[in-house]
């Protein structure tokens, strides 16, 4: 590999949320952070050198995107995805958290439902429920240790809702929904006249012998009633830097959202995040291909290893991110429980399932985007706690 992902940096002391953050999330300053989606792994050298060149000029003005700017975002959507798009459908947004509040706060009135799908990334719940609009759930089924869309339930549930916020691939249950899965919730979509936010930030983080496929592109018909999010930043780990894109083919939709954006002055962005971005896309394959196989072969060695040592701890293994979900429910703990015997008997911080909505009891999510070594710990860790505990 060209790549040293196994290196351990120490990420203490630099206002890192992950570690200088665990006293106040976990109430015990040494616990092992395996929790919050950014990477343990470095960010590569190429946007580092990008980053510390531009830094060197003594002067960071106002800055505008560049077409070149634009131009790899473009390039690399076609050539990792299929997927052209023009530079005129392209929004910046400082993060795909946000855009999802701006659109729905745009794009939806007080009172409107908007379904999501939990077990399902947490802050979709806040855009919703803290702009007075109407939360429906859509749980996905669990069964034989796989994940699928209840079709049923959102076949009704579309008949009266605005909007859907689709994870798409989906966080944390780990899924690239096929084609043929998407092309049914395309089908309810248009059928209904509803609203789909894809949020594809996971989309370049879909593991070995799986595909991502755009919801935008599932159907011609989608044009107007889906808005696509996506950036850099899960992907080399560029999550400080509170820069992404939102991506709309229908004219009219997008001056709406464009509109909205501009009124509240928070289109100008960052500097040094569109010098990442650009370039994250003008140099990254070499480095995305080895990082996905890496960690794909933790993903790997993590299942391995619970079937050997602690088969009571379910892995559902993902197709994309790089976050496993983790079914510990054979422990008859409650959720409360659950997170107190990682923290403190385990000594491991995790992310709590409950978090996540409805059918995240019994569930932990942990990050497995970090060096080998690092894994190893944290299993080892729960083993250990979880052996004492059954024995």
């Amino acid at each position: 590999m060209t790549y040293n992902f196994d290196k351990i940096t120490d990420r203490a002391g630099t206002a890192s949320v992950k570690y200088d953050l665990r006293q106040f999330i976990f109430k015990n300053p040494d616990v092992l952070p395996m929790w919050v989606a950014d990477m343990d792994l470095e960010t590569p050298d190429f946007i580092r050198e990008a980053v510390v060149a531009r830094a060197n000029h003594p002067i960071y003005g106002y800055t505008f995107r560049s077409e070149s700017y634009y131009e790899s975002i473009i390039n690399w959507l076609q050539k990792r995805h299929n997927w052209k798009v023009e530079k005129d459908w392209i929004l910046f947004s400082p993060g795909v958290v946000p855009a999802l509040n701006f659109a729905v706060l745009a794009l939806t009135n007080p009172g409107d439902e908007i379904i999501v799908q939990p077990p399902v990334y947490f802050p979709f719940f806040t855009a919703v429920k803290e702009h007075n609009r109407h939360l429906v759930y859509n749980q996905l089924q669990f069964k034989g240790g796989k994940y699928s869309i209840n079709f049923d339930q959102l076949e009704q549930q579309a008949q009266t809702a605005r909007m859907l916020i689709l994870c798409n691939p989906h966080n944390p249950v780990g899924r690239a929904w096929k084609k043929d899965e998407l092309s049914r919730l395309a089908d309810i979509s248009i059928k209904n006249n509803l609203l789909v936010i894809s949020d594809e930030i996971h989309a370049d983080l879909v593991l070995p012998g799986n595909t991502h496929h755009v919801f935008a592109e599932i159907d011609p018909d989608l044009d107007s009633n889906t808005i696509t999010m996506h950036a850099a930043s899960k992907t080399f780990n560029l999550a400080g830097l509170a820069s992404s894109s939102v991506i709309i083919k229908d004219e009219t939709l997008r001056e709406q959202l464009k509109t909205y954006i501009s009124s509240l002055h928070v289109d100008m962005g960052n500097l040094f995040g569109f010098v990442a971005t650009q370039a994250a896309f003008e140099g990254g394959e070499v480095w995305l291909d080895e990082v996905l196989d890496y960690i794909a072969a933790n993903v790997e060695w993590a299942n391995v290893f619970l079937k050997q040592n602690l088969p009571q701890v379910k892995m559902v293994v993902p197709e994309a991110t790089y976050m496993v979900w983790l079914d510990f429910s054979e422990f008859g703990l409650t959720d409360d429980e659950l997170k107190e015997f990682l923290i403190n008997k385990a000594g491991v911080g995790l992310n709590a399932g409950v978090d996540f909505g409805p059918g995240g009891e019994g569930f932990m999510r942990m990050n497995l985007a970090c060096p080998r070594k690092t894994v190893e710990a944290a299993f080892e860790k729960i083993n250990v706690a979880f052996s004492e505990l059954l024995f």
